[in-house]
């Protein structure tokens, strides 16, 4: 049996680590939205959305001081889910899309075009990476 062009592809992004993942390699792939078969980081990103609308619900004050505490957080698991599988941005670690969506909504309305095009927004900046975001990839740790 053959294996498919993509199967190879998801062989090498994803490595099977023989332990089993403990709550920050899960909270790091955001639940089953890193270990999507296509696509995780859009999966992740939509992943951010309910949390988004839950926060949107304290004020712009706690909206932002919690969305800051996520994304220390986020950086923490995401350090240790790399240790766990082995290489600093493996494609189950979708916890910095979740992390960063929640920063390009930050104080915006929770509206149906709010969403879709912060969305879109923020899935064209994370693909394309224009600087100063792709030197950033240079840097170590979560």
């Amino acid at each position: 049996m053959t294996a498919t062009p993509f199967a190879r592809y998801a062989s090498r992004a994803r490595p099977r680590p023989a332990a089993r993942p403990g709550p920050w390699v899960l909270l790091a792939a955001w639940g089953p939205c890193g270990y999507a078969p296509v696509a995780p980081g859009t999966f992740g990103t939509l992943g951010a959305i309910p949390l988004y609308l839950a926060l949107s619900r304290l004020g712009p004050g706690g909206y932002v001081a919690v969305t800051l505490a996520f994304a220390v957080l986020a950086m923490l698991a995401a350090e240790r889910a790399g240790r766990y599988w082995g290489m600093a941005d493996a494609s189950p670690i979708v916890i910095d899309e979740v992390a960063g969506m929640l920063l390009s909504v930050i104080l915006l309305p929770p509206t149906i075009p709010v969403l879709v095009t912060a969305f879109l927004l923020f899935r064209l900046f994370d693909i394309w990476k224009p600087f100063p975001a792709r030197e950033s990839q240079a840097l170590t740790g979560g």
